[in-house]
């Protein structure tokens, strides 16, 4: 029988998570808000969306994160004319073996870099709905495990919209995150002028971590304890949402999972074996904002998701921290004790 030990995988955790932190905050300069973002969501199997205007460095955000992990590491330059199979992979007909024969497409990497995603056309973005869900993909009836780590980080430019398609509903949905990395301050950038005027960071960015290491540290966010408050609290941010006047659409249940997910995961990056109603306010936002469609009336009243999302946690009561007896009022399981909580449902 195993025994779980809770403080010796956060302690591995918060050690590695730093490693990688540091890696990609030698390319990418004065964002560690970002930079967090992405690895929360990398620990919890999540799926990044980085949407800013050009020359910011979404790119170079979600190749630093790639190069910090010693793991495949594809990269997909969506086009209009990208077709699906060259996402998800074909089937050949070899002449020797006298059968077809599966040719893996771009998707078969533990990290995927989707560059300019809107710029693909809707059947080509539906190809990664499966993959992005499930962890599979499925071709001529066959499905295909894809392996773990897996994570898609892609980009997408939100002013431009020359020859782009809007991502549909359910694709955005499968995003546990999307973020804006924005203009940096004046000394970052002076100080980006030194360090990426002669050579790219990039070519001297090693890796820190390896694809086993994330797939342990993603085992250990797992053991994070969520205590009911906490999850009713989640649930009550999620459900605000579905009624808000401003919203034509709220936030679904997959989100209420990928909100838990992620502080599960912001927990753990902190060193805490439970989670904190803070850890569910910092992520509201990030993980919320992009699955909400506003009215027409919010549109012109200038009112954007965020600004709701913001509003909706500023009048959701937080739960009371004496319902619970752990550490900072809130319960925890005791060390040695076997997963209290039960696991996630990986879709829906």
């Amino acid at each position: 029988m195993t025994t779980f030990d809770a403080r010796a995988d956060l302690s591995d955790l918060t050690t590695t998570a730093e490693r990688v932190r540091r890696s990609v905050e030698n390319v990418i300069e004065g964002k560690p808000e970002v930079v967090r973002i992405a690895l929360t969501v990398l620990l919890a199997e999540g799926h990044l969306l980085i949407e800013d205007v050009p020359g910011v460095g979404k790119t170079m955000l979600s190749k630093a994160l790639a190069r910090s992990i010693d793991c495949s590491v594809r990269r997909i330059q969506f086009t209009p004319d990208l077709l699906p199979s060259d996402i998800t992979g074909v089937s050949v007909f070899d002449q020797q073996q006298r059968d077809f024969e599966f040719k893996p497409g771009a998707i078969f990497a533990q990290i995927v870099v989707g560059d300019e995603i809107n710029r693909a056309s809707p059947k080509t973005q539906s190809a990664l709905l499966e993959s992005m869900e499930e962890r599979q993909v499925t071709v001529d009836g066959t499905s295909y495990e894809l392996p773990r780590p897996f994570m898609v980080i892609a980009t997408q430019n939100p002013v431009e919209m020359e020859g782009t398609y809007p991502l549909p509903e359910a694709q955005r949905d499968r995003f546990t995150a999307r973020v804006s990395i924005g203009y940096p301050s004046p000394e970052a950038e002076l100080k980006m002028l030194d360090v990426h005027g002669g050579v790219s960071p990039l070519d001297d960015l090693q890796p820190v971590a390896h694809a086993d290491d994330i797939v342990k540290l993603i085992d250990a966010v797992r053991q994070v304890h969520v205590a009911e408050p906490v999850r009713r609290y989640a649930v009550a941010l999620v459900g605000a949402t579905r009624n808000h006047p401003d919203l034509r659409l709220g936030a679904s249940p997959r989100a209420t999972l990928h909100l838990v997910r992620a502080a599960r995961a912001s927990a753990a990056l902190d060193g805490r074996e439970y989670v904190l109603p803070d850890d569910v306010q910092s992520l509201a936002s990030a993980v919320l904002a992009h699955r909400l469609l506003p009215t027409a009336q919010a549109q012109l009243n200038r009112r954007t998701p965020e600004q709701v999302v913001t509003e909706i946690v500023q009048r959701v009561p937080v739960p009371d921290p004496a319902a619970g007896n752990g550490a900072a009022g809130w319960p925890q399981r005791p060390a040695g004790h076997p997963q209290a909580m039960p696991d996630v449902p990986r879709s829906l």
